[in-house]
């Protein structure tokens, strides 16, 4: 399967089972949620306020996924902040 920026949600879904995950992680959670979506990638990424070079590396990414189906999609590193809290001894 060819990925373009104006292959179909649906399409994409159904030939490369990865994207769901994906978008996903990218922040096109509507895949995931049930909510029936009509159209392209571009239409999904644009609407979530993607940019088109951001489009590009989705497409060049899930091309990579298209092509090697085993290819597991990696987990996003987690980005916890945690703040400097200076704890009071006194009564201890």
């Amino acid at each position: 399967m060819k990925i373009t920026k104006d292959t179909t949600i649906e399409d994409l879904v159904e030939g490369v089972p990865q994207s769901v995950k994906y978008l996903m992680h990218k922040g096109i959670t509507c895949v995931a949620c049930g909510e029936p979506i009509w159209g392209t990638l571009e239409d999904a990424a644009k609407e979530k306020g993607f940019t088109d070079e951001d489009i590009e590396n989705f497409i060049n990414d899930l091309q990579k996924f298209a092509d090697n189906p085993s290819k597991k999609v990696e987990e996003p590193e987690a980005k916890v902040k945690v703040n400097n809290i200076k704890q009071d001894k006194k009564g201890e």
